[in-house]
């Protein structure tokens, strides 16, 4: 199994959803909503092969947009874990 599908793996299993993949195939966007800070909280993660990386991207504020760049799977994991405590 290859990084990307490791990491589509990785997705699933924690909670997101595919909404969208690129003609070229290249990019493949996942979606997740959560409750947080008295509301709901929208995650996007998008697994770009061409970078063979994974960006979480998420919103907490109406005006603050956050973001974090994975290059490995191990890592990505390792974030779930963390936020899911």
């Amino acid at each position: 199994m290859n990084n990307v599908d490791r990491f589509k793996s990785a997705a699933l299993e924690n909670g997101y959803s595919k909404v969208d993949e690129y003609k070229s195939g290249s990019v493949v966007w996942f979606t997740q909503m959560t409750s947080g800070g008295g509301g709901e909280i929208r995650k996007r993660l998008c697994i770009d092969s061409l970078t063979d990386s994974v960006t979480v991207f998420w919103q907490t504020d109406p005006a603050k947009l956050h973001s974090k760049t994975f290059r490995t799977v191990s890592s990505l994991e390792e974030w779930f874990g963390l936020i899911s405590d």
